[in-house]
């Protein structure tokens, strides 16, 4: 049985004095049963002593050095963590700086089979970790950890991020010393034993069973990790010529070449100026630590709960009823339905599954529910959905209606006979049919004024078309959302490159247009009979309210330092609205990549609540950040469907 873990921890503060904001490092040495004992150098807060912060537990940065540096080398970014903090850019941290004297400061943090070695990967990532979270006000969950490090410490910072996924949420990666398929003759790892085996100091097998290609293949995506690797531009050059591409910015953007590509890491990549040094270093500490400090949370990041629905290739979210049924297209069978081919759309009720399509791609772009129980669907289809449109040579709108039980009541099929056509928003109408609203880029109602004219059509309980209204300019004019009321219809987009709000009558008149914003994604009408369009302007989330005769109630940015745009609006019991988007910044804790938010707003348009979640990729929007991303409110609860990373979720949030 394995002895407990004596700590010896000798509480020398040192580099305390300065501004009354600054912190206070202490030197502490662990000894182990394992093997040896480990020095260390810990960073402990402004504050982190004082009464009042008692119960305060703290995210924790473990730093490693390079080769032949002690952990004294990392003392010298105090004055910048101190900085980062006191401005409010991060929150107060612990850093704790682990000494690694092993194989002649030559270890490269792993576990060495070579005759001598010592098991330093297991020592830092379970004695030392679990030390420091029962000896400091830590909070133990791994995406409250970052793991970092420079040159040989980048190579451990790498590995531990992605062979301890379960204790490192966070890695800050600096000019890495890793190499693939293997170093150069003249590198370091092939001297000190750390790659070796018995009484071989390097090993081939051994160097590539713990290099990171070998680590990517098993990465868990339920733990995602989020990377920031930055190089100087002039580190160093290997003299052979056949070993160029080992020279460092080229081992790095290899690396980061391949990290991003893996559905468990969201990778970040800066070459900055400069050589193998500190001038490289230190402000790549400042910057990834500012790019990765979001997540790196006392607070754990929410994932998105429930598996993904579809297919195990790449399908996209369609919409979302109040009962629960999911709309979507798949690329490929569901539950065995038949595929047609491209991409099928799939209607998913709780107790049964349609898939329909044509060989080529169909999509749908909304899902609202009937008063006698069944669903309505709307999108676009490339092929012959209704078997009255063969060799069709461009897409065609749609909007099908299935029964409560599943059976396909009607099917409608409009476009221009010769050019595309597309449905993306749709709304329920009163009297049992919908709104459909998208562009066409042909003449469907009237002559064409441009590239892609806005398209809004009635449609009948019965399927059949009331009306059909064309607007538009010069310029690319899309709809991409509809909503309606008792008095009339309201659709948002994008015109004369500008987001737009346009009212209509029931019986298709039009009564308004008002422009903000670069385009709106999202359009509902309250309880309260107030028009609530959302989208963006610049890189935030734009929210707008209007009177039904078109006069601004209120106008609310929101959103941060990264891209964000509103994709949905609920209305709510009030008056109020739940706004739902996708993020870059923060407006609860990150979880990478782009998240989806949820934020909130009374009937003046005052944020009374934010929330976010998401996994390493991107969430809710699809790699050209357009919206796939849908919310219709249940009772007290919202269902949100969306995509995420080539997979459809369904989750519920308390709005």
């Amino acid at each position: 049985m394995r002895r407990a873990l004596v700590a010896v921890l000798t509480l020398l503060t040192v580099g305390v004095s300065g501004a009354a904001s600054a912190g206070g490092t202490r030197a502490g040495t662990l000894t182990t049963a394992r093997a040896g004992s480990i020095d260390y150098t810990v960073y402990l807060p402004h504050g982190y002593t004082a009464r009042k912060n008692a119960k305060v537990r703290y995210p924790v940065l473990y730093l490693l050095h390079g080769r032949g540096d002690t952990m004294r080398a990392w003392t010298q970014v105090k004055a910048d963590l101190d900085k980062l903090i006191d401005d409010g850019t991060i929150a107060p941290v612990i850093a704790v700086l682990p000494d690694a004297p092993w194989s002649e400061r030559g270890g490269w943090y792993v576990d060495s089979a070579y005759d001598g070695g010592s098991a330093v990967e297991t020592m830092l990532t379970r004695d030392l970790v679990s030390h420091v979270d029962a000896t400091y006000r830590t909070a133990a969950h791994r995406g409250a950890r970052l793991i970092g490090g420079y040159s040989m410490g980048g190579y451990g910072a790498l590995r531990y991020a992605l062979a301890h996924q379960d204790l490192f949420a966070n890695a800050l990666v600096l000019s890495p010393a890793v190499y693939n398929p293997l170093p150069p003759a003249d590198s370091s790892a092939r001297e000190f034993g750390a790659f070796g085996q018995g009484d071989e100091r390097f090993v081939d097998e051994v160097y590539q069973r713990l290099n990171y290609p070998a680590l990517l293949p098993a990465l868990d995506p339920d733990l995602p990790v989020r990377m920031f690797i930055a190089v100087g531009d002039d580190e160093w050059a290997n003299p052979d010529p056949a070993d160029a591409k080992h020279d460092l910015d080229y081992e790095a953007a290899t690396l980061y070449n391949n990290v991003r590509r893996s559905d468990a890491v969201a990778a970040q990549f800066r070459v900055l100026d400069g050589g193998h040094d500190w001038d490289v270093w230190r402000p790549a500490f400042v910057a990834g630590l500012t790019e990765l400090s979001p997540t790196l949370s006392a607070t754990p990041p929410t994932g998105i709960p429930g598996p993904p629905r579809g297919t195990p290739g790449t399908d996209w979210a369609g919409g979302v009823t109040a009962g629960g049924t999911v709309a979507f297209a798949a690329s490929g069978p569901v539950e065995g339905q038949p595929y047609a081919g491209g991409l099928d759309a799939v209607v998913q009720a709780p107790q049964w599954t349609k898939q329909f399509g044509t060989p080529a791609n169909d999509r749908l772009y909304g899902a609202v529910g009937t008063a006698d129980g069944g669903v309505i669907v709307a999108g676009y289809t490339r092929g012959d959905l209704d078997g009255r449109h063969p060799g069709s040579p461009a897409d065609d709108g749609f909007v099908a209606k299935f029964t409560a039980t599943g059976e396909r009541a009607w099917l409608t099929q409009i476009g221009d006979a010769a050019k595309a056509d597309r449905f993306y928003g749709l709304a329920a109408a009163p009297d049992g049919g919908a709104y459909v609203a998208g562009y066409t880029s042909g003449a469907l109602a009237a002559p064409s004024s441009g590239d892609k004219d806005v398209v809004l059509s009635r449609i009948g309980p019965d399927g059949t078309v009331a009306w059909i209204r064309q607007l538009g300019g010069a310029a690319e004019d899309k709809a991409f959302a509809v909503g309606a009321d008792a008095n009339g219809v309201y659709v948002a987009g994008v015109m004369s490159n500008e987001g737009f709000v346009a009212a209509f009558t029931a019986d298709g008149a039009q009564r308004w247009v008002k422009a903000d914003g670069d385009l709106f994604g999202g359009v509902a009408v309250t309880t309260a009979g107030v028009v609530v369009a959302t989208g963006k302007a610049g890189g935030d989330a734009l929210t707008l309210a209007l009177t039904s005769g078109g006069t601004q109630r209120w106008r609310t940015v929101s959103g941060g330092r990264g891209d964000d745009a509103g994709a949905e609006v609920v209305a709510l019991p009030g008056g109020a609205v739940a706004v739902v988007g996708f993020t870059g910044s923060t407006f609860g804790v990150p979880a990478g990549g782009t998240d989806v938010f949820v934020v909130r707003l009374d009937g003046c348009g005052r944020q009374q609540s934010a929330a976010q979640f998401g996994t390493a990729r991107d969430d809710g929007a699809d790699e050209f950040g357009e919206e796939n991303l849908y919310a219709v409110r249940s009772g007290d609860r919202l269902l949100i469907t969306g995509l995420s990373s080539g997979d459809v979720f369904l989750t519920e949030v308390t709005p």
